[in-house]
Order: C-alpha cells, then sequence, then structure tokens
C-alpha cells in the first residue's frame, strides 16, 4: 500500500510539474531556441549516427535518476564532478559511456549567445532526444518547455535507478512502473534500442552463457567479446545489427529471431507477458512509432523542476 500511495504521489507531481510545462515558453524570450537545437543536432548525427543514440539515453538517464524524489529532468547528469561535488557520470551506469556532452555544450554555448541565461540545459537534453530520434528517421512528439536545471546530483540515485542491462523482465516492468510508466511504455522504450551500441562487458554472459539467442548471431558477437572478464570489456556491438543507423522497428523482429544483444532485451520476448507487445511492434511500425512518442511525452514529464525552483545554469556542467 505504502509503495502504491508513493508511486500516486509522484504521478501527480508530475502531473503538476508537467502542466507547468509550454511548447510556447521560449517563443518570446529566445524564439531561435528550437531552430538553433535542431540544427545543432541534425548536423551532429549526420557526422556520426551514433550520436543520436547518446543525446536520446543523455536523456533517459537525466530524467529517470531522481524522478522518484520529486526532482526528474532536470540536467543534473550534466553536472561533472568537481573536488567538492560528486555527480551522476562516474556511477557505474553511466561511467565511460555516456557521450554527447560536446554536442550539448555547444548548444548551449550558441543559446547564450544570443539569449543569455534562458534556456535551460535540461530543456535542450529534452529537445535534442527528440530531434535526434527524427534524424535517425523515428516518430516526432511535442515538447513542452520551461524545465530548470537542478543544483544537485546523486550517484547512489544513478546506480539504484538506472535499470541495467542483466534485469529480468518483471524487474523491468516493476523499475518502469516505479517511475510512473506502463508495461506496454517499458516495451516501446526499450525500443530506442533500435539504434545504438552496448559494450561487451554488458552482453558476454548473454552470448556466452543463455540459450535463447541464435547461434550464428552469439557466434558472431564473440568474435569480438572473448569470455575472459576484462578482456575486451570496452568493445561494442550494434544493439540492432539489421539497421543500426535507422530508428525503426527492426529491434522488434530481431527479438523474434533471438537476436536481442542484452539480456533485457529479450526477456522482452521469451515466453511471457510482452511477447504480444513485440509481435505488434515488429509488424506494425506506425504501432511502435505512436507508443514510443507517447512514452518519450512521459519521460520527458518526470518530475521536471519549474517556476522559481532550480537555477537556468550559464554552462551546463557545472551550477551557477
Amino acid at each position: 500500500m505504502a509503495s502504491l500511495l508513493s508511486i500516486a504521489v509522484l504521478l501527480c507531481l508530475a502531473a503538476a510539474a508537467a502542466a507547468q510545462l509550454s511548447t510556447s515558453f521560449y517563443d518570446t524570450s529566445c524564439p531561435r531556441a528550437l531552430s538553433t537545437i535542431k540544427s545543432a543536432v541534425t548536423a551532429a548525427v549526420n557526422n556520426e549516427a551514433r550520436m543520436g543514440a547518446s543525446l536520446l539515453r543523455l536523456h533517459f538517464h537525466d530524467c529517470f535518476v531522481q524522478a522518484s524524489h520529486s526532482i526528474g529532468c532536470d540536467a543534473s547528469v550534466l553536472l561533472a564532478d568537481t573536488a567538492t561535488f560528486t555527480g551522476e557520470q562516474n556511477a557505474p551506469p553511466n561511467k565511460n559511456s555516456l557521450r554527447g556532452f560536446n554536442v550539448v555544450d555547444s548548444i548551449k554555448t550558441q543559446l547564450e549567445g544570443m539569449c543569455k541565461q534562458t534556456v535551460s540545459c535540461a530543456d535542450i537534453l529534452a529537445v535534442a532526444a527528440r530531434d535526434s530520434v527524427v534524424a535517425l528517421g523515428g516518430p516526432s512528439w511535442t515538447v513542452g518547455l520551461g524545465r530548470r536545471d537542478s543544483t544537485t546530483a546523486s550517484m547512489s540515485l544513478a546506480n539504484s535507478d538506472l535499470p541495467p542491462p542483466f534485469l529480468d523482465l518483471e524487474q523491468l516492468i516493476t523499475a518502469f512502473a516505479n517511475k510512473g510508466f506502463t508495461t506496454t511504455d517499458m516495451v516501446a522504450l526499450s525500443g530506442a534500442h533500435t539504434i545504438g551500441q552496448a559494450q561487451c562487458q554488458n552482453f558476454r554472459d548473454r552470448i556466452y552463457s543463455e540459450t535463447n539467442i541464435d547461434s550464428a548471431f552469439a557466434a558472431s558477437l564473440r568474435a569480438n567479446c572473448p569470455r575472459t572478464t576484462g578482456g575486451g570489456d570496452s568493445n561494442l556491438a550494434s544493439l540492432d545489427t539489421t539497421t543500426p543507423d535507422a530508428f525503426d522497428n527492426a529491434y522488434y523482429r530481431n527479438l523474434l529471431s533471438q537476436k536481442g544483444l542484452l539480456h533485457s532485451d529479450q526477456v522482452l520476448f521469451n515466453g511471457n507477458s510482452t511477447d504480444n507487445t513485440v509481435r505488434n511492434f515488429a509488424s506494425n511500425t506506425a504501432a511502435f512509432r505512436s507508443a514510443f512518442a507517447s512514452a518519450m511525452v512521459k519521460m520527458s514529464n518526470l518530475s521536471p523542476l519549474t517556476g522559481s525552483q532550480g537555477q537556468i545554469r550559464l554552462t551546463c556542467s557545472k551550477v551557477n
């Protein structure tokens, strides 16, 4: 009962904060904000397709942490460690894997040049995530604006809140439900793995120990991911080997063929409650695109700071 009550309170807080966001927030104060972000993101993704996945992941890792503590999409993930401050970037789920900070910093510099201390880093992350998906052929969605930036971050919550790649299905469902997402939302958001890459250390156990994996697929991955821990830990493989640079529904078709890269991918199609959703998304591109866009709106509305809360950082990596 207590956990249900806390989730209900979280959802009410998120809804109240989201209601304060507005699509026209910068229309007067910084009318070129959205076009500036889109141009920079499009250029970055055109230069390196993987950057689209990196910017999308930054937004997810920002919003998912602290959301149950009335703080979510607040750019806390962008705060760099200092001698007196420990942030989220070196938490195990983030260390040596988060990317895209240079793109965000470049966007922030451009916006500061045209609209001093107006556009928050949290809003940059939310818009850049959407524009990254669009640049790779995925769906668009409406991003409410008006988030403000936190002055704190939490390594411990980054460790506990971000779902690791070895979770089983029920653990995934619970992790997302704790943030107010339905099971369908969770399956749709997992479809972000139609782009991007993962490190060998995150799929080694799957390709050597699991049986619900296509044998040829596993063999192809072993060539660049040796069994010995420490050997090639950071070597990369595409999460979707079919169309790695296109935001489409091939991820779900791969699951039907037991070609999910991560354990937490393949558990979505493994004789359990989410099988039919995976089948639907695999065969119906429109259904996936719609569900993903809807879930991303929820994601971007996870407990943002608004009004007089937080601050508008001058530099995204440090508090003012």
